[in-house]
């Protein structure tokens, strides 16, 4: 774990910078608690965490990979926009669903009659709000594995991979990875990052950024981040496999935050609301807002 430099460095801003001693000391507070949560945990945690105003940052594992799981849809997201973006394709364009395209895990389009003509649009949609499976290989599909690599090279993101469609490690560009890793794999600090590209209009473009993450706060998986976190506006992404828990997002607290946390080598692989790796990311996401959640006077 590291702070950013200006924290680091606190000592020769005390001077300069009233209050900087006490900011510094309540940013190492709440590093003590989101460790002593990471610590309690029956796996392994990495978070980032960076406030996007005053650019207090704290992380673990930071630059370690971590399997993504549905996380790897927000990579797959911004590679489609930056397509459309560049007027390769529309998000207008129609793909139509069959019968052999559908495969289980998350989302609804494999129990739709078919065949079934979508917008790449619901696609993308569904593929961010429900976590769909059989509309991320619709997507996919459109955009190709590697232009999804290409674009977070591009970005700065080296270590953020998509290996396969969702539910089709058999036709992996990256078996060895995949096998490792599952549907993707990033580091924490790179997927806030990708956050905080969108979140300042440099992942597309301002307008493009601002339709993603206004797909991304109708995120419906409110079992990490959020759970403890009723009415905070926040534009998120989850995902779940066996030993990974994930969640990533924006929250405006009204300081918009960035806060990623993943989970690997968890020993509680159940999928339910309760399971620990929901919680203890759940906890984190509680501990980060109410650190840069104004109090109101009374």
């Amino acid at each position: 774990m590291r702070l950013l430099p200006v924290l680091a460095c606190v000592g020769l801003l005390a001077g300069a910078l009233p209050g900087a001693p006490a900011a510094a000391q309540s940013l190492a507070t709440l590093r003590r608690t989101i460790d002593s949560i990471a610590d309690g945990h029956r796996g392994v945690v990495g978070y980032s965490i960076t406030n996007l105003e005053t650019n207090e940052h704290l992380e673990r594992r930071g630059d370690e990979p971590f399997s993504t799981a549905s996380l790897i849809k927000v990579p797959i997201l911004v590679a489609l926009f930056d397509l459309a973006e560049q007027q390769q394709l529309s998000l207008e364009d129609p793909v139509v669903l069959t019968a052999i395209d559908k495969v289980g895990g998350a989302g609804q389009l494999q129990y739709l009659r078919t065949p079934l003509t979508l917008r790449l649009w619901d696609a993308a949609w569904l593929m961010t709000t429900l976590s769909d499976n059989t509309a991320t290989n619709l997507v996919l599909d459109r955009i190709k594995i590697r232009r999804v690599w290409q674009k977070m090279e591009a970005l700065g993101l080296p270590r953020t991979k998509v290996h396969s469609g969702s539910m089709t490690r058999i036709a992996s560009v990256a078996p060895d990875s995949s096998a490792k890793y599952g549907l993707g794999v990033t580091t924490p600090n790179e997927m806030a990052q990708l956050f905080t590209l969108l979140a300042h209009g440099k992942a597309v473009s301002p307008r493009a950024d601002s339709v993603m993450l206004d797909i991304l706060e109708h995120n419906e998986d409110d079992s990490k981040l959020m759970r403890f976190n009723y009415g905070v506006r926040a534009a998120h992404k989850t995902g779940d496999v066996d030993q990974s828990r994930t969640d990533c997002g924006v929250l405006y607290l009204p300081a918009r935050v960035v806060a990623c946390v993943l989970t690997r080598e968890n020993v509680d692989k159940r999928y339910w609301t309760d399971s620990e790796g929901n919680a203890v990311i759940a906890r984190i996401g509680q501990a980060v807002a109410a650190h840069w959640t104004p109090v109101a006077p009374r």
